[in-house]
């Protein structure tokens, strides 16, 4: 990294300010930057941030940092303007003509980040801290469209830490446990090891300074004796890697002291037992000299046991290659030594391998590092990007490739106090609504929206703050559930409020059996029935189940009467059955030797020619006609079998159309019935019921359609097996 620059001082003039930060541009892209500057200087005067340090020296020193970074020239003139948005009410106008359109998107995307300052210090250290200042980190990295308004970000708050060195205020502690809980772990993710460092050393320095203090009071009691042992073991595998034709870097790495002591705290180890605190790298061509160097320092040096782990043929998930090992010096002090390539170099410093998850994994004890793995991709995209810049002549292209890496698939919003709540994008209030509570969504009637009164239907984007307005009572609407209208975006919602649905059909079904039960009793002038009694006759394993057979018309007055009197035994409910009247001329069934009876067909397995069928001779009410594999048919069977007559279907009528219940099984998804749907109208089918239920991401539909016949099923079939996530479909 460039100078550490701490403002103007008497060590660094304008000049040297500037020259530092135009490090590496052309000519006409250093005067395009003066402009910038200069305009910068005229524009904030002595106008100081909140933490006290003067604006135009911090967007100074940010361009500094950027420019260590090798950043582009429009970072750096958007770190030099970054806080023109509050001088200038219509900054983007002024700006756009003089800066051009980039560096003004990247000024707007740091703009949009200011309200979460007062989010993230709400939340540091806070009991909620795991879980939201992981969805924190996240939510910084979706508001912006432009891995580099991140970048920006954590250069302002390195440039803050390193001014707060010589200040002693009072939100130094609340700005350093903010910066070492979001921001250190984001420049982590990110792979920008020059930010990560940094910030957790300052902040560690602010929030425990007594430990700091004891650990560099360490290490600058054996920094002497350090520096000697590493000049010599650098000069000495230098020489012998030279000897054997190896071209290598050997070099002492530098210890932080946060690191450190997160290593001591971790495996609980005293000062002594820190193997890196004496460390060196070597870093070789190819890979075979890896391993070559690897056996020259083991051939020096006796290694420690259980201290080597070889990231180069084992790498870990996250891609990062090295190898690792601990071994004894002569002095038998510990020195940590590591072996790459400059390949393996270039691509752990600039953060594509994702070093973060063995690091910050291995720290937290027990705890479960399950990242979603996409954002994961994400994140490794972004890594890639700090490496492929140089190799992107097209600016175009640079930024088609920034557009891929937006993390556009999921919105962070607040609730009124503050915690943030992660949804698809396109969810709407009522998503976040049943988020939060299943009954707070049900009485869900509005929603403000950063203050303002929207629809319900209204999609929600990042960072804004919602507060759902419910009733004391009531439940959601059917218009809920239409995707048309787009009131719910969220399968878990969805879901939500069929289940409501559903219990409110139940409920209003055992109402319904419960009074015509009530009823047939107080027309048996038994009103002081026992209920489970009753039910246990019919054979129904409780009351609610006997209310329901009642409701659905399962149940008859005859089989009441028939228990009210005592009988022995459960009756098998004969089941409902749709009545039609047969003519000699034009009989759809025949019964075997009888002419003009009356024949129903059983609602239960519902016959369909030219289905196998028989009839039941029942009292009162005809013949039932039953497919020959139905289960009540071969129930009344089994205990009647003098009732049971023969029977075939007659001549078909033009034009007679027959009910047919099917069931498809399903894995529960946006879109399904309207797929399913389609696929029936196409085939110009008729439904006349539809039945849905949804629990645990499965779907289970009934449909009762009118068929002349069973011919067409096949082919129906098959075409809603094809439907995306239909797993069965039959005939019932």
């Amino acid at each position: 990294m460039v100078a550490v620059v701490h403002s103007f001082s008497d060590q660094h003039s304008a000049e040297e300010i500037f020259a530092l930060a135009a490090v590496g541009l052309d000519a006409a892209e250093a005067a395009r930057l003066r402009n910038a500057f200069e305009f910068a200087r005229e524009t904030y005067g002595e106008r100081l941030l909140s933490t006290g340090e003067p604006v135009f020296p911090h967007a100074a020193a940010m361009a500094v940092i950027l420019a260590g970074l090798d950043l582009d020239l429009d970072t750096r003139i958007a770190a030099l303007l970054f806080d023109v948005p509050d001088d200038l009410a219509d900054y983007e106008a002024v700006l756009e003509p003089r800066f051009g359109a980039e560096s003004v998107r990247l000024v707007r995307g740091l703009h949009r980040l200011a309200p979460l300052h007062l989010l993230i210090r709400s939340h540091a250290g806070g009991a909620e801290m795991q879980s939201q200042t992981e969805i924190l980190r996240k939510m910084l990295l979706a508001m912006v469209e432009d891995i580099r308004v991140v970048l920006l970000r954590l250069a302002s708050r390195t440039q803050t830490l390193r001014w707060l060195t010589d200040q002693d205020t009072p939100e130094r502690p609340d700005i350093a446990r903010e910066s070492l809980e979001i921001y250190a772990p984001l420049a982590n993710r990110l792979g920008v090891w020059q930010f990560k460092w940094e910030l957790e050393d300052l902040s560690f320095r602010f929030l425990q300074p007594a430990t700091y203090k004891r650990i560099a009071k360490m290490l600058e009691e054996r920094r002497v004796e350090r520096e000697s042992f590493i000049a010599a073991a650098v000069a000495r595998l230098k020489a012998e890697l030279t000897a054997i034709g190896i071209e290598a870097e050997v070099y002492g790495r530098p210890k932080h002291i946060y690191s450190i002591w997160n290593k001591m705290r971790a495996k609980g180890l005293d000062f002594s037992q820190v193997y890196d605190v004496r460390a060196l790298r070597i870093i070789v061509g190819e890979v075979k000299d890896c391993y070559t160097a690897l056996g020259l320092v083991h051939q020096h040096w006796q290694p420690i046991h259980g201290e080597f782990d070889d990231y180069i043929s084992h790498p870990k998930g996250n891609d990062y290659r090295s190898l690792h090992t601990a071994v004894e010096a002569e002095d038998g002090r510990a020195v940590e030594v590591q072996i790459r390539t400059r390949e393996m170099h270039q691509h752990a410093e600039l953060g594509v391998a994702a070093h973060w998850r063995y690091k910050e994994a291995s720290f937290a004890k027990g705890s479960a590092a399950k990242a979603d793995s996409a954002y994961d991709d994400k994140i490794a995209l972004l890594r890639r990007l700090l490496t492929w810049r140089d190799e992107v002549t097209d600016s175009s292209q640079w930024l088609e490739q920034f557009k891929r890496a937006a993390l556009d698939d999921t919105i962070y919003v607040l609730t009124p106090q503050g915690r943030v709540i992660d949804l698809p994008r396109g969810a709407t209030p009522l998503d976040f609504a049943y988020r939060l509570h299943s009954d707070l969504g049900h009485r869900c009637r509005g929603a403000r929206v950063d203050g303002q009164l929207l629809p319900l239907n209204t999609p929600l984007q990042n960072g804004q703050r919602v507060e759902i307005v419910a009733a004391k009572s009531g439940g959601p609407s059917r218009d809920w559930l239409n995707p048309s209208q787009g009131y719910l975006a969220t399968p878990g919602a969805r879901r939500k409020v069929k289940q409501w649905f559903a219990a409110q059909d139940a409920a209003e079904l055992l109402a319904q059996g419960r009074a015509f039960v009530t009823r047939e009793l107080q027309r048996e002038g038994q009103s002081q029935a026992n209920l489970e009694e009753l039910a246990r006759k019919l054979g129904f394993r409780d009351v609610d189940a006997m209310f329901l057979a009642a409701a659905h018309n399962e149940l008859g007055p005859r089989a009441i009467q028939v228990a009210l009197q005592g009988a022995p035994q459960a009756l098998e409910v004969e089941p409902e059955i749709v009545t039609r009247r047969s003519k000699a001329a034009d009989s759809k069934v025949l019964i075997v030797g009888v002419d003009k009876l009356l024949t129903q067909l059983g609602r239960c397995c519902k016959p369909v020619p030219p289905d196998a069928i028989q009839g039941f001779v029942t009292r009162g009410k005809g013949v039932s006609i039953h497919r020959l594999e139905c289960s009540n048919f071969r129930n009344m069977a089994a205990r009647n079998p003098e009732r049971v007559i023969s029977a075939e279907w007659g001549a078909a009528q033009e034009g007679a159309l027959y009910a047919i219940d099917i069931a498809v099984e399903a894995a529960d998804r946006q879109g399904l019935l309207r797929d399913i749907s389609d696929v029936l109208s196409k085939e110009k089918v008729n439904v006349t019921a539809v039945k849905t239920l949804s629990r645990s991401g499965a779907a289970r539909m009934a449909f009762t359609m009118e068929l002349s016949g069973t011919a067409r099923l096949p082919r129906l079939f098959a075409l809603l097996r094809e439907v995306p996530g239909v797993v069965s479909v039959q005939r019932v």
